[in-house]
């Protein structure tokens, strides 16, 4: 004999009927959704989410650079320190003119520094002047070459200095100039002469040693301290190492300057570079130097343009 069907389960029915039931509920107001990840600031600043911090400061400089038409850059690297002409000489004269009765006797030493310092400042200040005639130079001759894709476009770091300097020279010449600034302890603004629509600003400083490197067809390198050396130093080091290509250029300015500061033969001399990475190191002591040679490489390697942002 077949067994018959399973019985049906026993249903409750509320006594109350169901309005009762939904009442006896504790009310809960409806609350808002979180914020999506990408619009939470806790979030985006957090350690798991620096690959993406980092994707920025590769995507926004791409899309913006691709926008402007820019083809590729000069870059032109040097002190934040060195003042223009006029400011390096107002604050000599302030210094210098000052009656010695009127400097507190404990401040002497201090007063006589300041004017070593100034006095320097002063020299200095040529190269301040030298890189913005150089930028004007280069920007004028780029202009001639058409607006769609722009070329040879001058970058700095964004700051002041040689950078403003090289920005500053881009404006005069009526051109359009790149700013790559950085965050920094002590607070770096952007320089006032970098064209607004190509102003950036990095967390990262191998991001914006990449966009540095990434699109530049001439390094070139003037008079400065620890930041100036590690970007010459990278760039050579890329060069040597043919991570950029093989004719881009690199210039180094004010050959005075540099000799003091490195021995460049004594690697030579101790076997730690060759005769041929030796040769990479390329010199200019005037703006009509430095034009004519940066001129000249780049006709004869770069004139046709790479696809990187053309496409």
């Amino acid at each position: 004999m077949l067994p018959g069907p399973a019985p049906l389960p026993t249903i409750e029915v509320c006594p109350y009927g169901e309005k009762s039931m939904s009442a006896a509920l504790p009310k809960l107001k409806p609350r808002h959704a979180p914020k999506a990840p990408h619009e939470d600031p806790d979030f985006l600043q957090s350690t798991p989410a620096r690959p993406l911090r980092i994707l920025a400061e590769y995507i926004h400089p791409y899309v913006q650079l691709k926008k402007e038409g820019i083809g590729d850059t000069i870059v032109m690297f040097g002190s934040a320190r060195i003042l223009p002409r006029d400011l390096a000489l107002a604050r000599y004269n302030r210094l210098k003119l000052l009656p010695a009765h009127k400097i507190p006797a404990v401040n002497r030493v201090k007063h006589r520094a300041a004017v070593r310092r100034a006095k320097s400042l002063l020299e200095m200040s040529r190269y301040y002047e030298e890189a913005r005639q150089l930028s004007r130079r280069i920007t004028a001759w780029a202009m001639t070459l058409g607006p769609r894709p722009r070329r040879f476009v001058i970058c700095s770091g964004g700051g002041p200095g040689i950078m403003e300097a090289a920005n500053r020279g881009a404006t005069e010449a009526g051109g359009k100039s790149i700013g790559l600034s950085i965050e920094l302890p002590h607070e770096q603004f952007a320089n006032a002469y970098i064209s607004p629509e190509l102003s950036f600003n990095f967390h990262y400083f191998f991001m914006r040693k990449l966009w540095f490197a990434q699109i530049a067809k001439a390094l070139i390198i003037f008079p400065g301290g620890f930041g100036t050396l590690d970007e010459l130093m990278e760039m050579l080091t890329l060069m040597q190492t043919r991570k950029l290509a093989e004719h881009n250029i690199i210039l180094i300015y004010g050959r005075k300057y540099w000799d003091q500061v490195l021995n460049w033969k004594a690697m030579v001399n101790s076997g730690t570079i060759n005769e041929s990475e030796f040769k990479m190191l390329q010199f200019a002591d005037t703006v009509d130097e430095a034009f004519n040679y940066v001129r000249a490489g780049l006709e004869k390697y770069h004139m046709q343009v790479d696809s990187f942002l053309q496409s």
